[in-house]
Protein backbone atom coordinates (compact mmCIF):
# COMPACT_ATOMS: atom_id res chain seq x y z
CA UNK A 1 0.00 0.00 0.00
CA UNK A 2 1.51 3.29 -0.61
CA UNK A 3 1.81 6.66 1.61
CA UNK A 4 -0.28 8.70 -0.87
CA UNK A 5 -3.03 9.21 2.05
CA UNK A 6 -0.55 10.74 4.23
CA UNK A 7 -0.37 14.68 5.25
CA UNK A 8 3.37 16.30 4.37
CA UNK A 9 3.96 16.10 7.66
CA UNK A 10 3.05 12.74 8.03
CA UNK A 11 5.48 11.75 4.95
CA UNK A 12 8.01 13.87 6.72
CA UNK A 13 7.93 11.82 10.23
CA UNK A 14 8.17 8.52 7.62
CA UNK A 15 11.00 9.39 5.87
CA UNK A 16 12.43 10.42 8.94
CA UNK A 17 12.16 8.06 11.63
CA UNK A 18 10.57 4.89 8.89
CA UNK A 19 12.08 1.77 8.75
CA UNK A 20 14.38 1.28 5.72
CA UNK A 21 13.19 -1.60 3.88
CA UNK A 22 15.61 -1.86 1.26
CA UNK A 23 18.16 0.49 -1.07
CA UNK A 24 19.72 0.24 -3.97
CA UNK A 25 21.63 2.58 -6.24
CA UNK A 26 19.38 4.96 -8.32
CA UNK A 27 21.08 6.27 -11.02
CA UNK A 28 24.56 7.56 -11.97
CA UNK A 29 25.86 10.57 -11.28
CA UNK A 30 29.14 13.00 -10.07
CA UNK A 31 27.16 12.70 -6.80
CA UNK A 32 26.21 9.25 -4.96
CA UNK A 33 22.27 8.31 -4.80
CA UNK A 34 19.94 5.94 -3.55
CA UNK A 35 16.42 4.13 -3.95
CA UNK A 36 14.73 3.49 -0.59
CA UNK A 37 12.01 1.81 0.30
CA UNK A 38 10.78 3.07 3.74
CA UNK A 39 7.72 1.70 5.90
CA UNK A 40 5.57 4.15 6.51
CA UNK A 41 3.36 1.86 9.19
CA UNK A 42 0.17 0.80 8.92
CA UNK A 43 1.55 -1.74 6.13
CA UNK A 44 2.23 1.03 3.62
CA UNK A 45 5.49 2.52 2.41
CA UNK A 46 6.94 5.34 0.12
CA UNK A 47 9.88 5.50 -2.31
CA UNK A 48 12.46 7.84 -1.02
CA UNK A 49 15.81 9.36 -2.64
CA UNK A 50 18.60 9.10 -0.13
CA UNK A 51 21.87 11.25 -1.18
CA UNK A 52 24.60 10.74 1.30
CA UNK A 53 26.62 13.14 2.42
CA UNK A 54 30.04 10.79 1.71
CA UNK A 55 28.73 10.38 -1.82
CA UNK A 56 29.13 13.89 -2.47
CA UNK A 57 31.60 15.33 -4.77
CA UNK A 58 34.22 17.92 -4.23
CA UNK A 59 33.35 20.61 -5.86
CA UNK A 60 35.36 24.21 -6.18
CA UNK A 61 32.73 27.01 -5.66
CA UNK A 62 30.97 24.54 -2.62
CA UNK A 63 32.13 23.95 0.94
CA UNK A 64 32.88 20.12 0.88
CA UNK A 65 29.84 18.22 2.48
CA UNK A 66 27.13 20.53 2.40
CA UNK A 67 24.82 19.60 -0.58
CA UNK A 68 22.20 17.19 1.54
CA UNK A 69 21.80 20.02 3.64
CA UNK A 70 21.25 22.55 0.50
CA UNK A 71 18.38 19.72 -0.77
CA UNK A 72 17.12 19.87 2.81
CA UNK A 73 16.77 23.60 3.05
CA UNK A 74 15.69 24.14 -0.13
CA UNK A 75 13.05 21.97 0.74
CA UNK A 76 12.23 23.71 3.78
CA UNK A 77 11.93 27.44 1.80
CA UNK A 78 9.86 26.00 -0.43
CA UNK A 79 7.45 24.88 2.63
CA UNK A 80 7.74 28.53 4.32
CA UNK A 81 6.30 30.17 0.74
CA UNK A 82 3.71 27.30 1.00
CA UNK A 83 4.24 26.77 -2.63
CA UNK A 84 4.51 23.03 -2.69
CA UNK A 85 6.59 22.06 -5.26
CA UNK A 86 9.70 20.33 -3.58
CA UNK A 87 8.56 17.23 -2.54
CA UNK A 88 9.09 16.26 1.16
CA UNK A 89 13.00 16.41 2.34
CA UNK A 90 14.73 15.47 5.69
CA UNK A 91 17.75 14.91 6.88
CA UNK A 92 18.32 11.20 8.82
CA UNK A 93 21.14 9.03 9.07
CA UNK A 94 21.26 6.22 6.10
CA UNK A 95 22.75 2.89 5.21
CA UNK A 96 25.62 5.17 4.10
CA UNK A 97 25.93 8.00 6.54
CA UNK A 98 23.79 11.19 7.41
CA UNK A 99 22.19 12.46 4.13
CA UNK A 100 18.83 14.28 2.42
CA UNK A 101 16.02 12.02 1.89
CA UNK A 102 13.41 12.84 -0.28
CA UNK A 103 10.05 11.50 -1.19
CA UNK A 104 10.30 9.91 -4.56
CA UNK A 105 7.80 11.61 -7.19
CA UNK A 106 5.90 9.18 -9.34
CA UNK A 107 5.91 11.60 -12.16
CA UNK A 108 5.12 10.73 -16.12
CA UNK A 109 7.55 9.59 -17.96
CA UNK A 110 9.33 11.94 -20.75
CA UNK A 111 7.38 15.07 -19.12
CA UNK A 112 10.01 17.84 -18.33
CA UNK A 113 10.09 21.54 -18.37
CA UNK A 114 10.76 21.94 -22.31
CA UNK A 115 7.03 20.18 -22.93
CA UNK A 116 5.35 21.46 -19.44
CA UNK A 117 6.18 25.16 -19.81
CA UNK A 118 3.32 26.34 -21.87
CA UNK A 119 0.57 24.19 -19.85
CA UNK A 120 2.09 25.02 -16.98
CA UNK A 121 3.08 28.60 -16.73
CA UNK A 122 2.08 29.95 -13.66
CA UNK A 123 3.81 26.78 -11.86
CA UNK A 124 7.03 27.80 -13.93
CA UNK A 125 6.74 31.54 -12.71
CA UNK A 126 6.76 30.54 -9.28
CA UNK A 127 9.81 27.98 -9.50
CA UNK A 128 11.60 30.54 -11.14
CA UNK A 129 10.81 33.00 -8.74
CA UNK A 130 12.04 30.21 -6.08
CA UNK A 131 15.19 29.84 -7.76
CA UNK A 132 16.30 33.16 -8.05
CA UNK A 133 15.69 33.00 -3.97
CA UNK A 134 17.68 30.02 -3.54
CA UNK A 135 20.70 30.87 -5.95
CA UNK A 136 19.84 27.44 -7.91
CA UNK A 137 23.47 26.55 -10.22
CA UNK A 138 21.77 23.36 -12.09
CA UNK A 139 17.40 23.98 -13.05
CA UNK A 140 17.50 21.41 -16.01
CA UNK A 141 14.52 20.91 -17.81
CA UNK A 142 14.61 17.21 -16.15
CA UNK A 143 14.34 18.52 -12.25
CA UNK A 144 10.98 19.96 -13.53
CA UNK A 145 8.15 16.86 -12.93
CA UNK A 146 4.41 16.18 -13.30
CA UNK A 147 2.44 13.29 -11.48
CA UNK A 148 -0.38 11.63 -12.55
CA UNK A 149 -2.80 14.27 -10.61
CA UNK A 150 -1.33 16.96 -12.92
CA UNK A 151 1.33 18.79 -9.79
CA UNK A 152 4.31 20.19 -10.90
CA UNK A 153 7.06 19.06 -8.56
CA UNK A 154 10.97 20.35 -8.34
CA UNK A 155 13.64 18.23 -7.27
CA UNK A 156 17.43 18.74 -6.76
CA UNK A 157 18.34 21.43 -5.50
CA UNK A 158 22.05 20.62 -3.88
CA UNK A 159 23.85 23.16 -6.02
CA UNK A 160 22.14 26.42 -4.39
CA UNK A 161 22.33 28.93 -1.75
CA UNK A 162 25.97 30.12 -2.90
CA UNK A 163 26.87 33.79 -1.89
CA UNK A 164 27.72 34.69 -5.67
CA UNK A 165 25.45 34.62 -8.72
CA UNK A 166 25.06 30.97 -9.53
CA UNK A 167 22.36 30.53 -11.65
CA UNK A 168 21.48 28.50 -13.64
CA UNK A 169 18.40 27.53 -15.69
CA UNK A 170 16.70 26.49 -18.66
CA UNK A 171 13.37 29.08 -17.82
CA UNK A 172 15.24 32.14 -19.31
CA UNK A 173 12.03 32.58 -21.55
CA UNK A 174 10.75 33.60 -18.17
CA UNK A 175 12.99 36.44 -17.60
CA UNK A 176 10.71 39.63 -18.50
CA UNK A 177 7.75 37.88 -16.65
CA UNK A 178 6.50 39.87 -13.64
CA UNK A 179 6.64 38.92 -10.18
CA UNK A 180 3.32 38.99 -8.78
CA UNK A 181 2.15 40.54 -6.14
CA UNK A 182 0.79 37.45 -4.00
CA UNK A 183 4.31 35.88 -4.59
CA UNK A 184 5.77 39.03 -3.32
CA UNK A 185 3.44 38.85 -0.08
CA UNK A 186 4.86 35.27 0.42
CA UNK A 187 8.37 35.96 0.05
CA UNK A 188 7.82 39.13 2.46
CA UNK A 189 6.36 36.29 4.89
CA UNK A 190 9.85 34.26 4.62
CA UNK A 191 11.89 37.54 5.41
CA UNK A 192 10.04 37.26 8.67
CA UNK A 193 9.85 33.85 9.17
CA UNK A 194 12.32 33.73 12.25
CA UNK A 195 11.77 29.89 12.66
CA UNK A 196 13.33 29.42 9.13
CA UNK A 197 16.25 31.80 9.51
CA UNK A 198 16.96 29.57 12.79
CA UNK A 199 17.36 26.96 10.91
CA UNK A 200 19.41 28.24 8.14
CA UNK A 201 21.74 30.47 10.26
CA UNK A 202 23.73 27.12 11.41
CA UNK A 203 23.32 25.40 7.85
CA UNK A 204 24.91 27.94 5.88
CA UNK A 205 28.19 30.19 5.58
CA UNK A 206 27.61 33.40 6.87
CA UNK A 207 27.63 35.09 3.66
CA UNK A 208 25.51 32.65 1.94
CA UNK A 209 22.40 33.49 4.72
CA UNK A 210 23.04 37.33 4.18
CA UNK A 211 22.86 36.55 0.37
CA UNK A 212 19.77 34.63 0.70
CA UNK A 213 17.85 37.81 2.56
CA UNK A 214 19.16 39.90 0.10
CA UNK A 215 17.97 38.16 -2.59
CA UNK A 216 14.23 38.02 -1.27
CA UNK A 217 14.92 41.68 -0.62
CA UNK A 218 15.25 42.35 -4.09
CA UNK A 219 12.12 40.56 -5.30
CA UNK A 220 10.14 42.82 -3.23
CA UNK A 221 11.16 45.29 -5.55
CA UNK A 222 12.58 43.87 -8.97
CA UNK A 223 10.10 44.68 -11.91
CA UNK A 224 10.31 41.55 -13.19
CA UNK A 225 12.32 38.02 -12.00
CA UNK A 226 15.42 39.02 -11.60
CA UNK A 227 17.30 35.81 -13.38
CA UNK A 228 19.71 37.87 -15.33
CA UNK A 229 20.97 39.29 -12.21
CA UNK A 230 21.98 36.40 -10.37
CA UNK A 231 22.77 34.45 -13.47
CA UNK A 232 26.39 32.80 -13.64
CA UNK A 233 28.87 35.36 -15.29
CA UNK A 234 32.09 33.07 -15.03
CA UNK A 235 31.13 29.63 -16.35
CA UNK A 236 27.59 29.61 -18.19
CA UNK A 237 23.23 31.03 -17.52
CA UNK A 238 22.59 27.69 -18.67
CA UNK A 239 23.07 24.42 -17.29
CA UNK A 240 24.51 21.34 -18.77
CA UNK A 241 22.69 18.66 -19.92
CA UNK A 242 19.90 20.69 -20.44
CA UNK A 243 17.70 17.94 -19.54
Amino acid sequence: MSASHLSSSEICAALQHGGIIAHRPFRTGWNSNFLLEIDCGGSSSCSAIYKPQRGEAHLWDYPPGTLFQREYLAYRVNQVLGWNQVPPTVIRDGPHGVGSVQLMVDAEEGRHFFNLADEHKDAMIQMAVFDCLINNADRKGGHVLLDAQGHIWAIDHGLSFTAEPKLRTVMWDLCDEPVPELHKERVLGLLNDEALRAEVTPNLQRDEVEALYERAACLLTWPTIPMDRYADRVLRPYPWPPI
